[in-house]
């Protein structure tokens, strides 16, 4: 059973106010879920509405009706299960290897897949404006896949921590230079801008490598690459 005081708070954890208030947030599915489990997060709750071991104990774990669990699943389609879990403290990593920075990126979805991506690469550390989606989002969270677990998302006052680094700053333009026939560094970050504006004037001023993407059509008139699509292609070549 589940109260409805509990299906509240659960609920308000949709909303990022109440998230930093309580310092938690929810994930859904069971291989997302699982990925948690495996990692350092601290599971405070899971609610299922069929049995799954979960391989913890079985005080940690409710079974629910499916009309519960949609009012505090945040998916249009609830999978079968729900957890709750609490967000960790991160510090700020060194400025050293090879970083990604997000300039204002509001997409969930687009988040997600560049977490993803920053884990299939091998960057352990996402650094997002105050004003880039939050991580902890459920659409993000879903998107991830579990990525989370292992890329740490900090949120900075960007221009401000990009002044306070001595490492080469790399910025995606449509005017940069070739990215194929760029010289690469191993250390660094790579800063990807807004899904609409790109990097911002500010921090386009602190950037210093500018990079690009060449286009290869004949016609030329494609406006831009999706965000995470240009990190995927960026992350390769720098990894290569």
């Amino acid at each position: 059973m589940i109260s409805k005081n509990q299906i509240k708070q659960i609920s308000q954890l949709k909303q990022k106010k109440f998230r930093e208030i309580d310092q938690k947030f929810i994930a859904e599915g069971i291989k997302v879920i699982q990925e948690l489990i495996a990692s350092d997060l601290k599971l405070v709750h899971i609610y299922v509405t069929e049995y799954f071991d979960f391989g913890v104990s079985s005080n940690l774990v409710t079974q629910i009706s499916e009309t519960d669990l949609k009012k505090i699943s945040a998916l249009t389609n609830p999978n079968t299960c729900l957890a709750v879990f609490e967000m960790p403290n991160l510090n700020l990593p060194q400025p050293n290897g090879l970083k990604v920075a997000l300039d204002d990126v509001r997409d969930p979805g687009n988040l997600g897949t560049i977490i993803r991506l920053c884990d299939w690469f091998g960057i352990s550390d996402l650094i997002c404006s105050e004003t880039s989606v939050d991580v902890y989002n459920p659409k993000v969270v879903q998107a991830t896949m579990g990525s989370m677990t292992r890329v740490n998302v900090h949120y900075v006052d960007l221009k401000k921590y990009l002044q306070e680094t001595n490492v080469p700053i790399y910025g995606t333009f449509m005017d940069g230079n070739n990215i194929y026939k760029e010289q690469l560094k191993t250390e660094g970050i790579i800063v990807m801008g807004n899904e609409a504006n790109g990097i911002s004037v500010e921090i386009e001023k602190l950037v210093t490598h500018r990079i690009s993407i060449p286009r290869f059509g004949d016609l030329q008139v494609t406006e831009s690459l999706n965000v995470a699509t240009a990190t995927a292609i960026t992350l390769s070549e720098f990894r290569r």
